[in-house]
């Protein structure tokens, strides 16, 4: 197969819904292409366009009833508990504000009849990040490029025409219902389109289209008209009073300055920026040529069974997953959310926000270990945006110190309880597990400056809770009040409830979080007697306990599940994304979380793209590489629109990254220290390759196996020690000037930054 067929998507007729759409993307300007030939309409996002501004929503009424709700609590009185949280522990106003869209692009051809149009294809390009549509009309062929360039911080959609005279356009931007305010030409060849959310504090956005034509351009009403032309550009900016005060100039600053370049040197600057980034990892699972077969087809291969002989697909479902966070995530941009950055409705779904009980986390559960550590800046940037917030929410809600956040966020950083729902509003743990991101950033790259520049942060969250936990009957530090995300239990006496004590997920983040503040203040060799009180604090947190079914138990009490089928499964945090369980480490708990699996996919579970992109990963960890295979299969089966978007449904982008994420975890695992490659290989995925895989420790790792074994490559990107898990019936491990050490099945070698061990494993000696 051609490099280039290998990483491209393709169908054969234009989108005839969203889901089949094609998205392009610079990490700020989105667009969803939609194929189609004599009117091609490509709607648009920019991260920043959301709802309205700040609000102070942090109820008043919740510090003074914090004690009589634990003691409701304590006394197992829930009913009565829930009432006063429903009330008093809800922010006020309930909501935060919501993601919305830019507009839509239109260009349309005014001399040429459908009926007589032959459709030839529309792609994308994932290795280039530029989106195409072929196809003809009589003797005259016809090509339409687009694509997002972040250097030049623009959209560029180029047409051109096999006839020199042959493009005749309407070229117009509008949508958003009436929620903008002009979109005329103000000039022969630019639009000037701009509004606001409606709110009187909200952001107001600008979008500037510039079109460029070989032929005569003019404007006409609210068109920009090109007639006569063999090629035109348009080429977009757009800009936010979020970030620029100016925001139109702004926007018409971008276009004009990108104008100036010409499409083929914007062009070439998009597909060199791009192309750092997406060629530092790859993934090669080595199967039959099915690149000739549209990609919609190709899916549908899953959902009939076929899928096992498709391993194309999920590798270029992998590449897919890196193409869509460069394209949603970039360094100066908002963080990835509930969307990534397409999102075509006013009131979108949970209001595409930034969902942090799980989801706006595993959209960055794929960029360290796929070689994209710079992606993550979004996030760390937003986590800063949220603290002050947070500080505030602490103090006036739970009169405690530090920072909190409860399941959502947004543009602003609100961390205030959102929504009015029980199975989810009253949970504190958001800014807490959005931290450990920082301190995975230090795993994987071991850079002391960033673990230095952010000790503070990890610090103020871990001081939340030195001040919130609470001592239960048995003496150990509890969350409370909480819940275990969006899960409803029963009690021995039938009774139902959200609101409890201790939740799984809590205990087990919490400990995470004082690990990390207590093993950064040892790298940094600072504050010993606070890690001291830390050490202290999380040696009376709860452990992860086995209950009735042999399982994980969910909540600090044994309860059934409402649903025990349900999309969330909380109490596995421990398994992934963190590493406290283990089949290695606790062979018992990790038997246990195998059994949470099986008892949650046995009522269903998994029936969200995201849950299912989750239990991928439970499965890596646990080395089943079976269960990786038909989890895999049942997210791109089940989960997967024809555009490979993740469907909740409807669309989420959680699971894409997810789902890649899963797929790593199954080729290379660097937990608890050590690590391991093809722990969890599929038995389809009989040979393949990937290389620029980053492990913790600050290593760079390549493999290729076939059915006999495998050969590896690791090298040190810093001074660093490598424990590598013998996993095969025989292993030679060498590094130039080295020799290794032997630990049972574990091989120590230290290494300095460049240096580069070889691994040579047969699985038959």
């Amino acid at each position: 197969m051609r490099e280039c067929e290998r990483r491209l998507m393709w169908y054969d007729s234009p989108a005839d819904d969203w889901n089949m759409a094609l998205p392009v993307g610079n990490g700020r300007i989105g667009g969803m292409v939609f194929g189609k030939t004599v009117c091609e309409c490509i709607m648009l996002n920019e991260d920043s366009v959301w709802s309205g501004g700040l609000r102070r929503r942090n109820n008043s009424s919740a510090k003074p009833n914090l004690e009589k709700v634990r003691k409701l609590l304590f006394e197992e009185r829930i009913a009565e508990a829930e009432e006063i949280v429903f009330d008093a522990f809800c922010g006020v106003p309930e909501s935060q504000r919501h993601y919305m869209p830019l507009g839509e692009l239109t260009i349309e051809h005014t001399d040429l009849d459908e009926k007589n149009v032959v459709y030839g294809r529309r792609s994308l390009d994932i290795g280039e990040a530029v989106c195409l549509t072929e196809f003809s009309c009589g003797e005259k062929n016809f090509s339409r490029e687009v694509f997002c360039s972040e250097p030049d911080g623009v959209m560029v959609t180029h047409i051109t025409c096999s006839d020199k005279k042959g493009l005749n356009l309407h070229v117009s931007i509008g949508g958003r219902d009436d929620y903008f305010d002009n979109n005329s030409p103000v000039s022969e060849d630019c639009i000037l389109y701009h509004g606001g959310s409606g709110s009187e504090d909200g952001i107001n956005f600008a979008a500037y289209i510039k079109v460029i034509g070989d032929g005569e351009v003019s404007a006409l009403g609210q068109f920009i008209c090109c007639k006569d032309c063999g090629e035109v550009t348009v080429i977009l900016g757009a800009a936010t009073s979020f970030r620029h005060t100016d925001y139109k100039e702004k926007a018409f600053a971008d276009a004009i300055k990108a104008a100036a370049l010409g499409y083929g040197r914007l062009r070439e600057r998009h597909i060199a920026d791009y192309k750092k980034l997406f060629g530092r990892s790859e993934l090669i699972l080595s199967d039959e040529d099915k690149s000739d077969i549209p990609t919609d087809r190709r899916l549908a291969g899953f959902r009939n069974g076929g899928g096992i002989n498709d391993n194309g697909l999920v590798a270029l479902y992998w590449d897919y997953a890196k193409y869509l966070l460069i394209s949603s995530s970039r360094e100066g941009t908002l963080p990835a959310n509930l969307q990534g950055i397409w999102n075509k409705e006013m009131f979108p779904p949970w209001g595409s926000k930034f969902t942090i009980n799980i989801n706006t986390e595993m959209n960055y559960w794929s960029a360290e270990s796929s070689g994209l550590p710079e992606l993550c800046e979004p996030l760390f940037t937003h986590i800063e945006r949220m603290r002050p917030n947070g500080r505030v929410t602490a103090r006036e809600m739970y009169g405690c110190r530090g920072f909190t956040a409860h399941h959502n966020t947004d543009i602003w950083g609100d961390t205030a309880p959102q929504d009015k729902w029980k199975p989810a509003t009253q949970w504190c743990m958001g800014a807490a597990w959005l931290c450990l991101h920082l301190w995975e950033h230090y795993k994987y790259t071991l850079d002391r400056d960033f673990l230095a520049a952010k000790f503070d942060t990890l610090k103020e969250a871990a001081l939340f809770f030195e001040d919130f936990l609470i001592e239960d009957k048995n003496g150990r530090l509890v969350t409370c009040p909480s819940v275990s995300p969006e899960n409803t239990y029963i009690t021995k006496g039938g009774e139902s409830g959200t609101l409890c004590t201790a939740p799984s997920m809590d205990s087990q983040m919490i400990c995470e979080l004082f690990t990390a503040v207590i093993e950064a203040s040892e790298i940094l060799d600072t504050d010993k007697e606070h890690a001291d009180k830390l050490r202290e604090m999380r040696s009376r947190l709860p452990e992860p306990t086995v209950g009735k079914y042999g399982q994980i138990m969910e909540w600090a009490e044994d309860y059934d599940e409402a649903e025990p089928g349900h999309r969330h499964i909380s109490q596995l945090f421990a398994l992934y994304p963190a590493d406290r369980i283990s089949v290695r480490r606790t062979p018992l708990l990790a038997k246990a979380a195998e059994a949470t699996l099986e008892r949650r996919l046995s009522h269903g579970g998994g029936h969200t793209g995201w849950s299912r992109a989750w239990i991928i990963n439970f499965r890596a960890r646990l080395f089943d590489g079976r269960g990786v295979e038909e989890n895999v299969r049942a997210l791109l089966s089940n989960s997967t629109s024809g555009n490979l978007f993740d469907m909740h449904p409807p669309f989420q982008i959680d699971g894409n990254f997810g789902g890649a994420a899963g797929i790593t975890e199954a080729l290379m695992q660097s937990q608890n220290g050590e690590l391991i490659f093809l722990p969890a290989l599929p038995p389809a995925w009989k040979s393949g390759s990937f290389k620029g895989l980053r492990a913790r420790g600050a290593l760079v790792c390549s493999c290729e196996w076939d059915e006999y074994g495998f050969k590896a490559g690791v090298t040190a990107l810093k001074d660093t020690e490598l424990r590598l898990v013998k996993n095969t019936a025989r292993m030679i491990v060498s590094a130039e000037g080295k020799t290794p050490e032997w630990h049972g099945d574990v091989c120590v070698i230290g290494l300095k930054a460049g240096e580069t061990v070889n691994i040579d494993a047969l699985k038959y000696s």
